[in-house]
Formats: structure tokens, C-alpha cells, sequence
């Protein structure tokens, strides 16, 4: 008995070094720069370090809303934010109907083909990205020199200074990016359902399209619910390098989201301690949306994914 307690013992201290890695990873790049946080309670001035002599308290939080001019900043950053966050929940089943329609190609080489080319863009940096959306639609690019040369236009499109339909040309650019590789987490849900149930559809009758909506979808829909429930706890979160690579003097009022924007303080103006404060009320309005966003799962799903 002492023998086999022994045993368990040595297994589990085994299988926490196998794990050991990743929390020293976690601790190291989400727990340690939370450090970070002390300077949105000092007047901080690279390269001074931080004293108490510049201890301000909470001067830079009520700074967000005394300023008329900064609150109507942060009220257009929010915009922007939100409206990109709506666009990308709003159509976060996209992937899922991708998934499942790539499931229905029974030409193995042509799925592989289609997974592979659309899976491809996730692994090309937002610069890569920018790169080829200038040489598409900048003044001398590919469109407008077809438009131009076949008379349909007199002179080329501002494409990428307009600000009229960023919103919309940014979703499409990260749905292009991201459309391949959301849909994996999928695929696997779908190659999980147990096959009996199609084969039991066929002796019944039920066509391809009643296979996947009285089915495929029904067993996927709990990933796709898990999946939009932590979207919804990141709403604040869009990611900063897309829009970073996109923005210039002409759409920069629209698509200027709030990670850009906490960049642009700390790195354009250099302040670090707004940045800082900024950050911090996003991280805990973040993390409420996220007890949220587990409260209503629990509720509609009767199980918490947390």
C-alpha cells in the first residue's frame, strides 16, 4: 500500500516538471509585467526611475475624464473599438459555416488545398499584409492602373487614405487573415461526432444539408458558444499591429482602436503613465465582461467555461 502511495506520489511530481515550462512561461510574460502597472501612479519621466517624490496617486484616471479634450478622444477610440469588436462577434460563425462546408468536399487533395491556402495568411505578418494591400490598391497599384487603363475611372481611388469604409475593408482584411486557422478548432469538433449518427441519417434518408443542420451544427455549436464567450470577454481587445500598419493622416480618426491608441500615447507623446491607466481600467473592464460572458454561459448552457 506505502508502495503504491509512493508510486502516485513520483507520478505527480512527474507530471508537474512536464508542466512546469509553460507556468514559468505564464509567470514570466503575464504575471511578471503587471510590475508595470506602478507607473500609472507616478509622474513618470524616462529615464528617471520611479520615486515617491513622483508619486501622484490616482491623478492620471481622473485625468481620462477631466480633460474635455482627452475624454473626447477616448469616446472616439471606444467608437471604433467597439464597432470593430461588434463587426468581428457579429460574424464570428463564419468560421464555423467555413468548417463545415470543408468537411462536405469528399475530394481529399482539393480540402487539403483549401486548408492549406486559407490557413497560410494566420502565419504572414500585418506588415507582409500591408505590403500587398499597397502594391493592390495604392494610387499606382494593380486596381487602379486596370481602372484607369480601361477608362473606367479618369483618375485612381484613394483606397487606402479613405476613411468612409475603414471599418469594413479592416474586417475583411483579419477575416482573410484569420478565417483558415479559426476554422481548425472546428474541424477537430467535427471529426469528434460520433459517425453512427450520419450513417443512422442515411438509412433515413436525410440529405447532405439535413445531415448538417440537424447534426454538424448541433455538435459544434458548444464550441462555437465557448469561442464567442471569450470573444466577448476580449471586446476591448482588437490588437494593435493591424491597425498600426493601416493607419495614416486620412483614416486615422476611424480606425484608431484603443490598443493603438495606448500605443500612440506611450510611444508617440511618451506618456507612459496615461498609457499605463488606461491599460489598467481596459485589463479590469476586460475582466468583467469575461465574468460576464461566463455568468450568461452558465445560464443559457447550464455549464461555465471557466
Amino acid at each position: 500500500m506505502k508502495l503504491l502511495q509512493n508510486k502516485k506520489k513520483l507520478r505527480s511530481y512527474k507530471e508537474f516538471l512536464y508542466i512546469l515550462p509553460f507556468i514559468l512561461l505564464v509567470a514570466v510574460f503575464a504575471y511578471y509585467p503587471l510590475y508595470g502597472w506602478l507607473y500609472a501612479f507616478f509622474d513618470y519621466r524616462p529615464p528617471q526611475p520611479l520615486t515617491m517624490e513622483s508619486f501622484v496617486g490616482l491623478k492620471w484616471f481622473k485625468s481620462l475624464v477631466s480633460n474635455q479634450v482627452k475624454t473626447k478622444q477616448i469616446l472616439n477610440v471606444l467608437t471604433n473599438t467597439l464597432v470593430m469588436s461588434g463587426i468581428t462577434v457579429g460574424t464570428s460563425w463564419l468560421p464555423m459555416i467555413f468548417a463545415v462546408f470543408l468537411n462536405e468536399i469528399k475530394c481529399i487533395p482539393f480540402r487539403k488545398a483549401v486548408q492549406t491556402v486559407t490557413t497560410i495568411p494566420n502565419f504572414i505578418s500585418w506588415v507582409l499584409v500591408y505590403s500587398v494591400a499597397f502594391n493592390i490598391f495604392n494610387n499606382t497599384g494593380v486596381v487602379n492602373h486596370l481602372l484607369v487603363s480601361t477608362g473606367i475611372l479618369e483618375k485612381p481611388v484613394q483606397f487606402l487614405q479613405a476613411s468612409d469604409h475603414v471599418w469594413l475593408t479592416q474586417w475583411l482584411w483579419l477575416t482573410w487573415k484569420n478565417l483558415g486557422w479559426a476554422a481548425i478548432m472546428y474541424i477537430a469538433a467535427i471529426t469528434g461526432i460520433d459517425e453512427e449518427l450520419f450513417e443512422a441519417a442515411r438509412v433515413d434518408g436525410a440529405t447532405r444539408m439535413q445531415m448538417i443542420r440537424y447534426i454538424t451544427i448541433p455538435s459544434i455549436l458548444p464550441t462555437y458558444f465557448v469561442l464567442l464567450m471569450l470573444s466577448i470577454a476580449s471586446f476591448l481587445s482588437n490588437g494593435m499591429e493591424q491597425y498600426y500598419v493601416f493607419q495614416n493622416a486620412f483614416n486615422k480618426e476611424k480606425i484608431q482602436v484603443l490598443d493603438l491608441y495606448v500605443f500612440n500615447l506611450a510611444m508617440g507623446s511618451g506618456s507612459y503613465s496615461v498609457a499605463t491607466a488606461l491599460s489598467i481600467l481596459k485589463s479590469i473592464i476586460s475582466l468583467i465582461l469575461l465574468s460576464v460572458a461566463n455568468g450568461i454561459s452558465k445560464l443559457v448552457r447550464g455549464e461555465s467555461f471557466l
